[in-house]
């Protein structure tokens, strides 16, 4: 691919925006690319989570293409969906996606680390949705996705003026799960993964789905399904050798189903 790179490590797939002279700003290509990449890992059994992340630089990903903007022609919302639907293969991903934040995190950058599951920043990174200071409004899942993280008062304060928040201001909003020091980012955000990767796919799996239930649907809903996925993991053969291992005093030896 020409704008990221894919690598997988102990179970761990690692995607990496490659554009560091455009700031990793997304394009239509850079979309497509990371949509596909995030399409195979989550078919791929040996990895049980992702990370994404931008090349070193200034930048996770400081937002859309602006350039491209000027020549693109978004005719309605079929054609808007199609184009940023790398936030909805991510979002629906059965597989954790990991946020490593190094740097801007700003407009379309910010919408797809939202998609993720966990967003990990450096104290250096800057997030924002500045989309209002050149007359739009984010698109790919901003006004919905920052007011379920962090409310209706501060989603509306960020989108509003433009401003970009500290990693810190943001952990304390719960935009961000946790803040590092620049050089502590990577092994930080590896160790998370591996200890997520270490759990049975199959209830991580069944976990993740039902958390997300938990946003979309009403809390009776929720909790029918949340008592189906419990009763799956419950039978599951990774079930019986959780509880037989814990019983045991050894470490479980997961299998995924």
């Amino acid at each position: 691919m020409k704008n990221i790179t894919v690598e997988k490590k102990n179970q761990i797939g690692i995607v990496t925006v490659n554009r560091p002279k455009e700031l990793n700003s997304m394009n239509s290509e850079t979309r497509k690319e990371l949509a596909t990449a995030f399409e195979k890992l989550d078919k791929d059994e040996e990895v049980h989570v992702s990370i994404l992340t931008g090349a070193p630089g200034k930048a996770f990903i400081a937002g859309a293409d602006i350039k491209e903007f000027s020549k693109m022609k978004i005719k309605d919302r079929k054609t808007m969906k199609e184009d940023w639907r790398v936030t909805d293969v991510i979002a629906n991903s059965a597989k954790p996606v990991i946020a490593m934040i190094n740097g801007f995190c700003l407009g379309g950058g910010l919408e797809i680390a939202m998609a993720c599951d966990l967003r990990i920043a450096s104290k250096n990174s800057k997030l924002g949705q500045p989309e209002i200071n050149i007359g739009i409004i984010p698109g790919a899942g901003g006004t919905q996705r920052l007011t379920k993280l962090v409310g209706e008062g501060r989603s509306i304060e960020l989108i509003l003026t433009g401003n970009m928040i500290s990693a810190e201001k943001a952990e304390s909003w719960g935009l961000v799960n946790l803040v590092t020091e620049e050089e502590e980012l990577e092994d930080l955000t590896m160790k998370m993964a591996k200890q997520i990767a270490d759990k049975s796919p199959f209830a991580v799996e069944r976990a993740k789905k039902s958390v997300k239930l938990a946003s979309n649907n009403s809390m009776v809903e929720g909790l029918r399904i949340e008592q189906e996925l419990f009763v799956e993991c419950f039978n599951s053969n990774d079930g019986k050798e959780g509880i037989k291992a814990f019983i045991e005093k050894r470490k479980p030896e997961f299998q995924g189903n």
